[in-house]
């Protein structure tokens, strides 16, 4: 695929099986989401060709969550499955004809045969049972889209995409907006499902969940590797330390290989596609394991001064938002050392909480008090109002909030080389900047603070999956305290030891405890709600 200004990748050769789920990863700006494109055939190749099996369905989830806004929430799901939907609505055409011919009957006739073949009368009962699964209950079914919130959305546009078991299923960052049940949920689903999926995404768990290959987009290639994310992930930095250990002889690199293999396969659940990666991890050999060429920022925050006894107290803290109370009556209260995830299932609800806590909104009721030994460094969500300068380029935007000793641009260029702006890439305008390229410059301008309080909105937002994990190790290692919103699985289990959830009758707040412990007993609770 050639663009004006740039190849993307080149003669890419892959085959795609039943069973498997491929995992499209790629630094941002790669072309996962343009592979996705052409694969699907909104997009044609520069050279080259995509087929599938005859009479294969391929369905993919759609983008624009305005699309369907004026159709009822069933028929949203049914249009999935664009050729059983067009014979219902031709039949339901012809039966509603005032002067229903012969002609008409004939065809009718073979409407139902192509109906009958589809399973057309199970359709809407299937449809329902999927929406359910998904959380949307039956109640919303006949609902107009437009009127649901877009949470809800996003799940009925899943739901469309995985209506009558596609061939091929393509879906790009699938777990965006999710609450964490129904992210659970698409896992065991796409754990077990026993066609081909393929999915863009930069949640590691969920990647290293669902996947039994990675499909990595490279040095303008596209390659295939077994396993999942962390397989790919540890296999490529393995590959580095074997081509570095020249003088080892190939009996000790395969003994490591070997090893290396037997951990990940022993920890294979019992779904289809686990069961499989395992055989395929079984056949790997040397040669099959690649160094790769993705590159890390370098995050370390350094707090500058130790906390007190103190970090912060809320206190019966309200808010209400263009008359919706988001914020009643919140009480929590976290101490030194704390790094706490705030949960919730509106993000406008965590986002609210964020900015009252960071000073830049008030609440209507209540009080937030800080320890007097905290300085705090702040990243809300929307990033563009600290970006729309046209004036300063990333070197002047930095020099802002860098002491006198940091500020000269030796120090600043290699600061910002280590978050990956090499170059003459320093002068790049901060209002042109990316999504990616902001949250990083941010990040710089934090680690320049040296606050011993950290305070992140959605962090990882924009961010590829090497930032990601860059991030989540920085923050693993930060000798303070830290409060922050994610959607990330992997990034609030392996940071947060205290987890505040937030929802309309007030705060839970769970200190000691991770996300799974968190999760675990939300989950046993329902239970024993269902059961009462």
């Amino acid at each position: 695929m050639t663009f004006s200004d740039r190849k993307l990748y080149d003669n890419v050769n892959l085959k795609f099986t039943p069973g498997n789920c491929y995992g499209i990863i790629g630094a941002n700006g790669a072309g996962k989401s343009t592979f996705l494109k052409i694969i699907e055939g909104n997009l044609n190749p520069t050279t080259g060709s995509v087929s599938m099996g005859p009479n294969e369905r391929m369905s993919s989830l759609k983008q624009d969550h305005f699309a369907y806004d004026d159709q009822t929430v069933m028929n949203t799901v049914l249009q999935g499955y664009d050729k059983l939907y067009e014979v219902m609505s031709e039949k339901d055409a012809l039966y509603a004809k005032a002067d229903f011919s012969d002609e008409d009957g004939i065809r009718a006739a073979e409407l139902e045969g192509e109906f009958a073949e589809m399973d057309g009368w199970n359709a809407e009962s299937d449809a329902s049972q999927l929406l359910q699964s998904l959380g949307i209950e039956e109640s919303m079914h006949q609902s107009l889209m437009s009127e649901l919130v877009e949470g809800d959305k996003i799940k009925v546009l899943l739901a469309q995409a995985m209506f009558g078991k596609p061939d091929i299923l393509l879906l790009d960052e699938p777990t965006n907006g999710l609450d964490p049940q129904t992210t659970s949920w698409l896992e065991d689903f796409l754990a077990d499902y026993e066609n081909t999926v393929l999915v863009v995404s930069h949640d590691r768990h969920f990647l290293n969940a669902v996947c039994t290959h990675i499909c990595d987009v490279d040095f303008g290639k596209i390659e295939l590797f077994v396993g999942n994310y962390d397989f790919w992930l540890e296999s490529s930095q393995l590959a580095l330390k074997l081509k570095s250990q020249s003088n080892a002889k190939k009996e000790e690199q395969i003994k490591q290989l070997k090893e290396f293999v037997a951990r990940f396969s022993a920890n294979a659940s019992k779904s289809k596609q686990a069961t499989s990666r395992k055989k395929q991890l079984d056949k790997i050999t040397l040669d099959d394991i690649k160094p790769s060429s993705r590159k890390y920022p370098f995050i370390k925050f350094t707090p500058e001064r130790e906390l007190g006894n103190d970090l912060v107290r809320v206190e019966n803290l309200s808010k209400t938002i263009d008359g919706e109370k988001v914020l009643d009556n919140i009480n929590f209260t976290l101490r030194p050392g704390d790094k706490a995830a705030i949960i919730s299932r509106s993000d406008l609800t965590t986002s609210i909480l964020m900015q009252i806590l960071s000073g830049t909104m008030e609440p209507d009721e209540g009080s937030v008090t800080w320890g007097v030994t905290t300085t705090r460094a702040s990243m809300p969500k929307d990033l563009n109002p600290e970006f729309d300068d046209a004036n300063l380029d990333i070197l002047e935007w930095l020099r802002q909030f860098a002491s006198k000793e940091e500020s000269d641009n030796t120090f600043l260029r290699g600061f910002l080389g280590q978050m990956l702006f090499k170059g003459d890439e320093v002068l790049k305008k901060v209002n042109v900047l990316s999504g990616g390229e902001k949250v990083r410059s941010y990040l710089s301008k934090m680690m320049l603070s040296k606050a011993n309080v950290l305070l992140m909105d959605d962090p990882t937002n924009h961010l590829d999956l090497e930032s990601i994990t860059s991030l989540n190790d920085a923050l693993i290692d930060f000798k303070s305290s830290i409060i922050f919103t994610s959607h990330d699985h992997q990034f609030i289990q392996t940071i947060a030891n205290h987890i505040v959830e937030v929802g309309p009758k007030g705060a839970v707040d769970r200190p000691d405890s991770t996300y799974d412990e968190f999760l675990a007993h939300e989950v046993a609770q329902e239970q024993v709600e269902n059961i009462y």
